[in-house]
């Protein structure tokens, strides 16, 4: 299959951790981040030290928000995924697999991402020299 993104990760999103997995021409990695904002801004510091140009995650709830935001601001194209839209992992489920399974997905152009609508917000002066209105690709 025809790699669209050569470094790209998936994210599998909970209320208390953060599951990446980085998929570039070297090879994979996996880690694992809680939430708190420390560790969210490790974790996109890791995304970018990787080369990573595009993250894909679910619309878990309220949970995604925040690493959008933190992605967007980083210039990292962001793609969140309604997860109905995507096949379920075969096998056993783990996080672990969920984020390879994203990963996978992205990097062989099979995702389409949410329409995610500019927010108004104190830094929608930022915002608005990146957002546009149109999918996050």
């Amino acid at each position: 299959m025809e790699v669209v993104y050569s470094h790209c990760c998936g994210l599998d999103v909970h209320k208390k951790t953060v599951v990446a997995c980085v998929i570039i021409p070297e090879g994979k990695e996996i880690r694992t981040f809680s939430t708190m904002t420390d560790d969210l801004i490790s974790m996109v510091d890791w995304i970018k030290d990787k080369g990573c140009t595009h993250v894909a995650m679910e619309s878990t709830g309220s949970f995604w928000k925040p690493i959008f935001n933190l992605l967007e601001l980083e210039d990292i194209q962001a793609l969140v995924v309604n997860a109905k839209h995507m096949k379920n992992v075969p096998g056993r489920k783990t996080d672990v697999k969920d984020a390879e399974w994203i990963a996978g997905l992205l990097r062989h152009g099979l995702l389409q991402g949410s329409y995610i609508p500019c927010w108004l917000s104190a830094d929608s002066r930022i915002r608005s020299q990146n957002c546009s209105g149109h999918l996050m690709v």
